[in-house]
């Protein structure tokens, strides 16, 4: 089940907001669905590297963790 969408402003760089204004209308997808497509992806590689760190170090990365076990339960990554 998808979960609600919750809103929030972000303020684009003009030339970056027209890339992805086109790239909206080329796909057919609103902007808010490539946005929150490229912030997961964000978040997943971000996962990855914090982990790879971690590791390597011995620790652990707790507060960050607890968010992508909440993203991944809720099917999100």
């Amino acid at each position: 089940m998808k979960s609600p969408s919750t809103r929030a402003t972000v303020y684009f760089d003009p030339k970056a907001l027209r890339a992805l204004k086109v790239r909206a209308a080329l796909t057919d997808r609103s902007i808010s669905e490539l946005v929150n497509e490229a912030v997961l992806m964000a978040l997943r590689e971000e996962e990855i590297d914090a982990s790879a760190v971690m590791e390597r170090a011995g620790g652990s990365y707790r507060a960050f963790d607890e968010v992508v076990k909440d993203l991944k339960r809720d099917g999100r990554l």
